[in-house]
């Protein structure tokens, strides 16, 4: 069982991530949960955790626990970098948080974890791991937290505990991920998956079947276009820096619990007019730097956005009514945030009224074109 305190941090942020309309939307840097920043506060929390705990007092070992040559543990916390070639062999059964980043480990045996069952984070990022043993990851009954980014990946891992919530595997070699690659991850809720020579068609039907995300990113790999069959669970779904097109009538459909899209950095030329139509809770919507011609169809209808990112793209016309709606009370919370500088626009010709539904006029950024 997990302590209390640790129950209550988690139905907190579960709370925190069902969307809810009513509520002001927070803005946050686009990349905020893009990369791995947040593994030395995941340590902070562990050690937070058992230094402060006044509710439950940890029982003290029988026999005094050994700690493996060349790592560093502390209250369960177990730091080994820059020197392994391979899992250590005597990890003290008690560890919560094992942190293997930054070595030379190449692949993962059978019973590298083995008798570590109280687990709940692991960090392997920046590693040289091509090999997973089917069962590797069988002890880890209770892991919650797998960072296995910029490794040498060519598949999603196998037989990855049905524990896990969150999986980061972003800057690897996967081109494929086959149908029922997450089978029985039903509490997964965040996948980093950017960085992976991933085309659409590397993704086979029901390949995230079964999974209630809340948070996807296929970010920096070769798509054309928005994959099929996402999970229709998502509030996040960041796709930038990848070589979209166009985003057709239907692409969006099956997304409409979506407060947050990123489609930044692509070749996005159209969007088909009704698409924004199926996300009738969005929030926040990234389409810089790409090829829009103009203010994309369907924005004064979104009773909720907050945040558009136009800027760095071919718009010359601003339309009195492209952001807000005609009637009064059709919108329900004010613009905070809109940028479009570099496009070619003269901000002298765009009526003010143009931005009658934005809360400050600091909010606009018109800046200048790209030379």
């Amino acid at each position: 069982m997990l302590p209390h305190s640790v129950l209550l941090l988690l139905l907190c942020v579960t709370r925190l991530l069902t969307p809810c309309p009513a509520l002001p939307f927070e803005q946050k840097g686009f990349w905020d949960f893009g990369m791995d920043s947040d593994i030395g506060e995941l340590m902070k929390m562990m050690r937070d955790e058992e230094e402060g705990s006044a509710v439950e007092e940890l029982p003290h070992p029988k026999h005094e626990s050994t700690c493996p040559f060349g790592c560093q543990c502390h209250l369960r916390v177990v730091q080994c970098s820059d020197c392994l070639t391979a899992v250590p062999y005597d990890i003290p059964s008690d560890t919560r948080l094992l942190d293997l980043q930054n070595n030379y480990i190449t692949e993962l045996r059978e019973n590298d974890f083995k008798g570590l069952s109280n687990l709940y984070a692991l960090v392997l990022r920046n590693n040289q791991i091509s090999r997973v043993h089917p069962r590797a990851f069988a002890p880890l009954q209770r892991m919650q937290k797998l960072y296995f980014s910029h490794n040498h990946l060519t598949a999603v891992p196998k037989n990855l505990p049905a524990s896990l919530e969150e999986l980061r595997i972003h800057d690897n070699h996967i081109r494929k991920v086959p149908e029922g690659a997450f089978g029985n991850l039903r509490n997964m809720n965040c996948i980093e998956m950017g960085g992976n020579p991933l085309q659409n068609s590397g993704f086979e039907p029901g390949a995230f079947k079964g999974l209630k995300l809340s948070y996807l990113r296929i970010s920096e790999a070769k798509l054309t276009g928005v994959p099929k069959d996402l999970p229709e669970s998502l509030n996040e779904l960041h796709l930038d820096h990848n070589q979209i097109q166009a985003i057709e009538l239907e692409d969006l459909s099956r997304y409409r619990n979506l407060y947050r899209l990123g489609l930044g950095f692509n070749h996005i030329r159209n969007i088909e007019a009704g698409s924004l139509h199926y996300l009738p809770y969005l929030r926040e919507l990234h389409l810089d730097n790409n090829r829009l011609n103009n203010v994309p169809a369907g924005l004064p209808e979104m009773k909720y956005l907050q945040v558009v990112y136009l800027h760095a793209n071919n718009i010359s016309r601003i339309d009195i009514n492209d952001f807000c709606p005609l009637g009064f009370g059709m919108k329900r919370t004010f613009y905070n945030g809109i940028s479009l500088f570099s496009n070619p626009i003269n901000y002298w010709e765009v009526q003010p009224a143009t931005f009658r539904c934005v809360s400050d006029s600091l909010a606009i950024q018109f800046g200048n074109n790209r030379k």
